[in-house]
């Protein structure tokens, strides 16, 4: 990997994105819409467990999968489009290696990523008054990386798709079983064992465990969570290195 290289690559991307308005307006404004709704759904209904509103637990625990899911399509969309344009054979042409592209690629979407968690954390929290007992700076972590892990699973997905359809199919494969069984709705120690163990090979359910720690207010122990999202990661990446090909036949 070339870090030059690499960077060249990211501010291209960075600035095509500055001047795609509606890609950026979709990336932040609607998780804070999708949030807002919640708030408005369940703001004033009580926990039965708890008698605290409801949208604290269901909100923080559905902050993850906003940002998760629009990484993914975004950036799986968006870098599968180079490919069939014809740019990226152009880039690979060049000096560039495939981890300098895909580096490049996951940087600039994991700036954008960062900025989207952070802005939707301290909305959520400051604008519509979710409270937990954990610390927010932790809270903005773990939706971070929930942001960061959809860039690196968008990588992964347009490197094994070969066209733009393709790419869009992936998207129930990869993104409904991260709704569904990730312990969202129900603990996954409760789950049939089956489900029990495909959840515990989502990256999703790491999420939703250390967002659960953060609402009981053990901070301390989202760390080992915390550590399996990153890993989840760092394998996505390379799993986009490793299957990048020069062109879309």
């Amino acid at each position: 990997m070339n870090p030059r290289l690499t960077a060249t690559t990211a501010r291209r991307i960075l600035q095509q994105l500055r001047r795609d308005h509606r890609t950026v307006a979709l990336l932040i404004v609607v998780p804070m819409l999708l949030l807002t709704l919640l708030w408005w759904m369940f703001g004033d209904t009580p926990d039965p467990a708890t008698g605290q509103p409801l949208f604290d637990p269901l909100g923080a625990r559905l902050m993850g999968l906003f940002p998760m899911i629009l990484m993914f399509i975004i950036t799986s969309v968006s870098t599968l489009r180079e490919r069939t344009s014809g740019t990226m054979e152009r880039l690979m042409a060049s000096p560039l290696r495939r981890s300098d592209v895909v580096l490049g690629y996951a940087s600039a979407f994991g700036l954008v990523a960062i900025v989207q968690g952070t802005l939707l954390v301290v909305f959520t929290v400051y604008a519509l008054d979710l409270e937990i007992a954990g610390a927010t700076s932790a809270l903005v972590l773990v939706i971070v990386l929930d942001a960061l892990l959809g860039t690196a699973l968008g990588l992964a997905a347009s490197s094994l798709a070969r066209t733009e359809f393709q790419a869009v199919q992936m998207m129930p494969a990869v993104l409904l079983p991260q709704l569904l069984i990730p312990g969202l709705f129900m603990p996954r120690e409760e789950m049939p064992r089956a489900l029990e163990l495909i959840s515990n090979a989502l990256p999703m359910s790491y999420s939703i465990d250390a967002i659960n720690d953060l609402v009981a207010g053990d901070t301390a122990g989202i760390w080992p969570e915390v550590a399996i999202l990153a890993a989840f990661i760092a394998g996505a990446l390379a799993l986009g290195v490793v299957t990048l090909r020069r062109r879309t036949a």
